[in-house]
């Protein structure tokens, strides 16, 4: 697991948590907020993926 990868999901977490308090205590803004951070985690999770995905194709092609 790459940078990318843990803090996507350590965002994705947080930003439930978020939503789930803004929803809790009535803050749509907080609830928006919690949504933005989910997203921005699922793109960052993504983007890490990508990368160990081209590592590994990298790694496997040098060694041939």
């Amino acid at each position: 697991m790459n940078n990318d990868q843990s803090k996507g999901a350590f965002d994705q977490v947080k930003g439930e948590a978020k939503k789930q308090f803004g929803k809790l205590t009535d803050n749509e803004s907080m609830e928006a907020e919690g949504r933005l951070d989910k997203g921005k985690g699922k793109l960052q999770e993504t983007a890490g993926n990508v990368k160990e995905d081209i590592s590994r194709a990298f790694n496997n092609n040098s060694r041939d």
